[in-house]
């Protein structure tokens, strides 16, 4: 009995997809990284930052900021994680914009919610590499 259903399982299971996908900036002392994981039809996107003053950023301070939640699929190569704030009618926009080897990061302007000072989820036009 046992193996009969441990052996469903198993052939259920198969059948759905399941991927997790990394990409990473290091752009002096920011860091940022994407993590996009793709199970059947649902995809959930993770974004964190971890910022370090860089020379030209003297007197600011270090933060870090993470955001994560499941995005919507806009195209092939497209994806837009929005995260709600709490207590408000506004929520942060993060758009994923993947390439064949990484992936562009633009916020909208209610992502300063979650992170503040010289933390932020937009990569300015710089590629998160991907992780192979």
């Amino acid at each position: 009995m046992k193996k009969t259903l441990f052996l469903a399982i198993a052939l259920m299971s198969g059948s759905v997809m399941a991927a997790t996908d990394h990409y990473l900036l290091r752009d002096g002392n920011h860091v940022q990284h994407l993590k996009i994981n793709t199970v059947g039809n649902d995809t959930n996107v993770t974004v964190d930052v971890d910022f370090e003053p860089n020379p030209d950023e003297a007197g600011k301070h270090a933060c870090s900021a993470l955001i994560s939640g499941e995005a919507k699929v806009i195209a092939e190569n497209e994806l837009v994680l929005k995260k709600h704030i709490e207590g408000e009618a506004r929520s942060c926009s993060v758009k994923v914009h993947l390439t064949p080897n990484g992936a562009k990061l633009e916020q909208s302007e209610e992502c300063t919610y979650f992170a503040a000072g010289i933390c932020k989820f937009a990569s300015d036009g710089k590629e998160l590499l991907k992780i192979k």
